[in-house]
């Protein structure tokens, strides 16, 4: 009997700690690509140049960070320009050997469709790459993707049904379980006060704090940023906030501030992680 209840307890263990067990993996982080219609920035071709390093790496998934395509400021007629903008940046997705999960950025926004457009512009970018916000698991970690590109009083915003939606994940979700987040528009950032003196909340989403505290009691152990198009690390309260960079630099015109084109490779390992800004060398090829 003895030995039936001690079997009873191990397994029980065995199964309580697999559950959360991680195994080590990686993933690239893409953010602010930015394919257009411009032949002179060759964007397309600096993609794929960004993907076949990323798939040396021995990564397991590409995670775009948003700004994926530059769709926001066509019109109405113009969108048969926009979708073949989206096709061919999915025709470039395809012919990789890795997963591709994407963030939706500001300027995948097409309004050219009018009340079919969606609330903020999303329609479009949906219908090639799935929901804005939305979540995945991967050995053992869980990711949120987020679409920090709403509007709320004319500024980025986390809206009220997409935050009653995270609202209910979380409270699905084991308090010690480590989660990522991937968000366009940052939490934080110190774009301004370091490039022009002067704190504005005007690239960052408005009611971030709000959003940061949902995570209190839960494992939040690293928010991955774009928009910026700038390298930033930040830490507050045992969070690590990572601007990571862009992979069309300045907007395909050279290195922005010092970052030069590149992508963000994040290796975990248990319940850590490390990372690296990958140059993938695009300024050598234009």
């Amino acid at each position: 009997m003895l030995k039936k209840i001690l079997g009873t307890v191990c397994i029980g263990l065995l199964t309580l700690f697999s559950v959360h067990a991680q195994e080590a993996f990686s993933f690239a982080f893409l953010t602010d690509i930015h394919t257009n219609t411009n032949p002179k920035s060759r964007s397309l071709e600096g993609f794929k140049q960004a993907i076949q390093l990323a798939e040396t790496k021995g990564v397991d998934f590409i995670l775009t960070g948003g700004d994926n395509a530059d769709v926001d400021a066509m019109k109405s007629n113009q969108r048969e320009t926009a979708v073949r903008l989206f096709s061919e940046y999915k025709a470039v997705v395809d012919q990789s050997s890795l997963p591709f999960k994407y963030t939706i950025g500001n300027h995948d926004r097409y309004w050219g469709d009018g009340e079919k457009s969606g609330t903020y512009g999303e329609k479009l970018f949906e219908s090639f790459f799935g929901e804005t916000y939305y979540s995945f698991e991967h050995r053992g970690w869980l990711f949120i993707v987020l679409n920090s590109a709403q509007i709320c009083d004319g500024q980025y915003c986390v809206d009220d049904t997409q935050q009653l939606w995270l609202s209910d994940l979380l409270a699905r979700t084991p308090a010690d379980q480590p989660i990522i987040v991937s968000t366009h528009v940052p939490f934080l950032s110190l774009y301004y006060p370091v490039l022009e003196g002067k704190y504005t909340d005007a690239d960052t989403f408005v009611n971030q704090k709000e959003i940061f505290d949902m995570f209190g009691a839960h494992n939040l152990k690293l928010v991955l940023q774009g928009h910026q198009h700038l390298y930033e690390e930040i830490k507050v309260k045992g969070v690590q906030f990572i601007t990571a960079g862009a992979v069309s630099a300045n907007w395909w015109g050279g290195a922005f501030h010092g970052t030069e084109e590149g992508f963000l490779k994040v290796d975990i390992a248990g319940d850590d992680f490390d990372w690296e800004y990958v140059d993938y060398g695009w300024e050598v090829a234009r």
